[in-house]
């Protein structure tokens, strides 16, 4: 049974390639764009030295960008931090330096604070930049534009093995403190968020499917 989170978007996009994925604003994505897409950025970002269990930070309002990182992230088995778009220089300081980030994607109306608070984050060498229709200016810290990046890399799907022990963490909001990363497993994401337990029988989806398919059959 498969339990990596990339896997199940792969599977999916080989199920239903020309369905509608996501819709934001006037934005659409089919599976097998957002597919191509995420495949671009996670090679950028391995040709970067982004690998398994690097932090890669996603600085965005909601947005089909904001999904692209995190696929990307998770078909090279890194981890896509959350960063909330409401927070100031403090808490962006001790966010992308307590998540260990080594890159950030982050939406454009945000470069002036990115560049304020980058210097003290030496361990953050990679920043693409969503261009939003704002003006902020990237250039100082060498921020890189999104879509040349995903231009200049390959859509092809060719990334090693995964396990569904890959690392999925979510900073809680900090409400009554600073943030902290909340660490799952993404074969927990699956239980939890993607129906794969039943927690009044406590029986897991592959258990169900051995059950339907009768004795001695594989999931």
């Amino acid at each position: 049974m498969v339990l990596n989170i990339a896997d199940l978007f792969e599977h999916t996009v080989d199920l239903v390639p020309g369905r509608t994925a996501a819709i934001c604003g006037e934005v659409r994505r089919g599976y097998a764009e957002l597919e191509a897409r995420a495949n671009r950025l996670a090679h950028y970002l391995a040709g970067r030295g982004v690998g398994p269990g690097d932090h890669v930070g996603v600085y965005t309002r909601n947005a089909i960008e904001a999904l692209e990182t995190m696929l990307a992230a998770y078909k090279l088995r890194a981890v896509a931090i959350n960063v909330n778009y409401r927070y100031v220089c403090a808490e962006l300081r001790y966010l992308f330096d307590n998540a260990d980030l080594v890159a950030l994607v982050h939406e454009r109306r945000f470069a002036h604070l990115v560049a304020e608070v980058l210097p003290e984050v030496p361990g953050l060498g990679h920043v693409l930049v969503v261009e939003d229709g704002t003006e902020d200016d990237y250039t100082a810290y060498g921020g890189v534009e999104y879509e040349e990046a995903l231009v200049s890399a390959s859509p092809e799907r060719d990334f090693p093995e995964r396990s569904p022990d890959d690392r999925y963490v979510l900073y809680t909001g900090g409400t009554t403190g600073y943030p902290k990363g909340v660490v799952w497993r993404h074969a927990d994401v699956w239980r939890v968020l993607g129906g794969g337990m039943d927690f009044h029988t406590g029986v897991e989806l592959d258990e169900w499917q051995q059950a339907c398919q009768g004795p001695g059959a594989s999931p």
